[in-house]
């Protein structure tokens, strides 16, 4: 049963040695989602970047494009594994004509980028088809509230349990709970292992 003791327990057990990676794999709602599910993963949060304009928005979003930022453990994730569950997420011979939808594959550190040609190396793709950007991170720009840990909005069974806790939203946006609450509900079985997996997340409103 999901209770506020439940959640607090689960958030303060997060590491807090970790890393970093971004992506941006279309509409940032999935990604979001999926990423959260993964074990390893820390925390998720959603965003704006790849261009020029500061401080974008949703209604203004200029050059940019709509990504996910993963938290993750080392100790339990590369970015290697990351990459190629980015890479399983999205078609990269395909590229969005919308920018605010496009596939990027975004490095933080020489590491990361040494990273990922040694991924693209390994791998079938043919890299002269390759349309999937591939973008050294400038800067990351949080998205608005309403975008962040989108699959609970409206699961009262959650928010509830959340607002009783004492969560603000970016409290909601930082918690590890919420990033696994949030895959949950979005159909990734077995990602929320410390409430009851006999609920059906679609029945629960």
């Amino acid at each position: 049963m999901l209770t506020p003791t439940v959640v607090t327990e689960f958030d303060s057990q997060a590491p807090e040695d970790t890393k970093t990676a971004t992506f941006g794999l279309g509409c940032f709602w999935g990604p979001d989602a999926a990423f959260g599910a993964v074990d390893g993963v820390v925390r998720t949060r959603v965003g704006y970047a790849g261009g020029t304009k500061s401080d974008p928005s949703y209604d203004v979003l200029g050059d940019h494009t709509e990504v996910v930022q993963i938290e993750y453990d080392p100790e339990q994730l590369s970015f290697s594994d990351l990459l190629e569950r980015a890479f399983s997420e999205h078609n990269p011979y395909q590229q969005p004509q919308k920018r605010q939808y496009q596939n990027i594959v975004f490095t933080e550190t020489a590491v990361q980028h040494d990273q990922l040609l040694m991924v693209l190396n390994e791998s079938d793709f043919n890299r002269d088809r390759i349309e999937t950007r591939f973008e050294s991170l400038d800067r990351f720009y949080l998205a608005e509230a309403y975008h962040q840990k989108f699959n609970l909005r409206g699961k009262r069974w959650i928010t509830d349990v959340f607002t009783e806790a004492g969560y603000d939203d970016k409290a909601v946006r930082e918690s590890p709970a919420a990033a696994k609450l949030n895959a949950h509900v979005a159909g990734h079985d077995g990602s929320a292992p410390f409430i009851d997996q006999s609920y059906d997340p679609q029945s629960r409103r």
